[in-house]
């Protein structure tokens, strides 16, 4: 909280001025206050007291000028607040309770969230079954092109002790790739419609 004036050039010159003409009449008091204020380098400063008395000096005195135009180039000093060291103890406990707070807002906050949810449609074991799904049919897929594929060529490669020219060679292994595919296809599809529960 301020307490005195950091006073200016023209409050120098009008006290120094003040000082020169009223040797007599000026309070001793005031006097020495007025003067050690003016021996003292700038920044000067004039408490409230001595700036009430020689406001109380001026007006008794009845002298041309006021004190509010000896400071109108002057400020307030404002003396800079000293903070007190912190208690460490204090501090402590103080970062302990936040840490204790943000844990309690951070399980309100999560209470209601499953850590098993991937997303807002399932959970972790629900892809994990989707997975095992699309492995099933990728797998059962494979195996009937690699059965098809097998029975061309056990075919292309037994249809030379029957047929000599190659494309009467191709053509029986072509429908006997197809009879095994189809059975493919009839027991694939069967088994599709057991696991999705249709007789």
């Amino acid at each position: 909280m301020a307490s005195s004036f950091v006073v200016g050039d023209k409050f120098r010159s009008k006290v120094t001025e003040l000082l020169e003409k009223t040797v007599s009449s000026l309070p001793r008091r005031l006097r020495e206050e007025l003067e050690k204020i003016l021996e003292n380098p700038e920044p000067t400063t004039l408490p409230f007291s001595t700036a009430r008395k020689l406001k109380k000096y001026l007006q008794e005195e009845g002298h041309p000028f006021y004190l509010h135009e000896l400071l109108e180039d002057s400020v307030l000093h404002l003396p800079e607040v000293v903070k007190p060291p912190r208690n460490p103890e204090l501090v402590t406990r103080l970062e302990k309770i936040k840490a204790k707070l943000a844990n309690e807002e951070y399980n309100r906050i999560t209470r209601n969230v499953n850590a098993q949810e991937i997303n807002r449609n399932g959970t972790l074991a629900d892809f994990g079954r989707q997975v095992r799904s699309v492995k099933a049919v990728v797998v059962t897929i494979f195996n009937f092109l690699v059965t098809v594929v097998a029975t061309f060529a056990c075919s292309y490669m037994g249809s030379q002790y029957l047929f000599t020219e190659t494309a009467a060679r191709v053509i029986s292994a072509v429908i006997a790739a197809s009879v095994v595919g189809l059975a493919e296809l009839y027991v694939l599809v069967r088994t599709m419609e057991g696991e999705i529960g249709e007789p």
